[in-house]
């Protein structure tokens, strides 16, 4: 782990005192707080990376959850990968001609212009209330905004962050939807410079990742209530996979799905329980997200952690 996470950084002991500050703030308030992970990461093949691997994640899920987090009165740390999903600006990540047919040119008079978005058409119908919901959030300050590009980032990111919030104990929640790699290339191991194809077929051997819920539930936050995601594609082994991750971590829940399903089913995973949360077809056909019923069920699990 020494490698993958270096030692501590100025940028790190920057991260962490602005998330302690921000929660202090929030249990001012009478906030609980949630660290959202979200989004893929990015595994260099070279120290200055032209070629990296990552996984398919676009961070919807974590960025779906954030937004209902802080409509159920959580204060959220949002730990993102740059460019994917964002809270609220969801209604609107639109690219390509899509793009084009929202904006209108408007003439101001004596040769000037302005842009204007059009919201009367289909594509942009949620981005009134998602801009007033995000307004909402930013004025009462319960949103704050850690971003990271590679794996290393984002691991000392998440140190310094559960660090921050390890004070909160069991009023903290933390909600690992991040895709972390499970591989990469230690630095020591790494080309300088980038891969030349004259060289042949590449040949890659990567290690393992260190998995990071360990130190997290023994060292860094002991009290808080925390949340891992497993994907898998074969249904058979999902649910074996997730206990044993429970057994492994000894964290609090494990949100199981298979990729095919993962936006209308989950099963939530704890030490007693395995609880299956599905849309029917008349909540999808109305937009409702499978993030609405992991947030709400998960908020009660927390609920009844803090309790105890």
């Amino acid at each position: 782990m020494a490698e993958q996470v270096p030692p501590v950084s100025p940028a790190e002991v920057e991260a962490e005192r602005r998330v302690r500050a921000w929660a202090e703030t929030q249990r001012a308030r009478g906030r609980h707080v949630a660290l959202v992970t979200s989004g893929g990461t990015q595994v260099p093949l070279e120290t200055r990376s032209v070629r990296f691997l990552e996984n398919f994640s676009s961070g919807r899920r974590g960025a779906a959850s954030a937004e209902r987090l802080v409509r159920a009165g959580y204060g959220v740390c949002f730990l993102y990968r740059t460019r994917s999903a964002f809270p609220w600006a969801r209604a609107m990540q639109l690219s390509g001609p899509t793009l084009l047919d929202v904006l209108r040119v408007h003439d101001c008079g004596a040769g000037g212009q302005r842009v204007v978005v059009d919201c009367s058409g289909s594509a942009l119908q949620n981005l009134v209330p998602a801009l007033l919901a995000y307004q909402r959030a930013k004025e009462e300050g319960a949103l704050l905004v850690l971003e990271f590009t590679g794996l290393v980032e984002y691991l000392a990111l998440l140190r310094a962050a559960a660090r921050a919030l390890a004070p909160l104990g069991s009023s903290a929640m933390f909600y690992l939807a991040a895709a972390v790699s499970d591989f990469y290339i230690p630095a020591s191991e790494m080309p300088e410079h980038k891969i030349q194809s004259a060289d042949g077929p590449l040949q890659i051997t990567m290690k393992m990742v260190p998995k990071m819920l360990s130190p997290l539930v023994k060292e860094w936050a002991p009290e808080a209530f925390v949340i891992s995601f497993k994907l898998e594609t074969n249904p058979s082994i999902l649910i074996d996979k997730a206990k044993q991750a429970l057994e492994k971590y000894r964290h609090h829940v494990v949100v199981a799905n298979v990729l095919d399903s993962r936006r209308t089913s989950v099963i939530v995973v704890t030490k007693d329980l395995e609880t299956q949360l599905s849309l029917s077809d008349d909540e999808v056909a109305q937009g409702m997200e499978i993030e609405e019923k992991i947030v709400s069920y998960l908020q009660s699990q927390h609920r009844a952690f803090m309790e105890k």
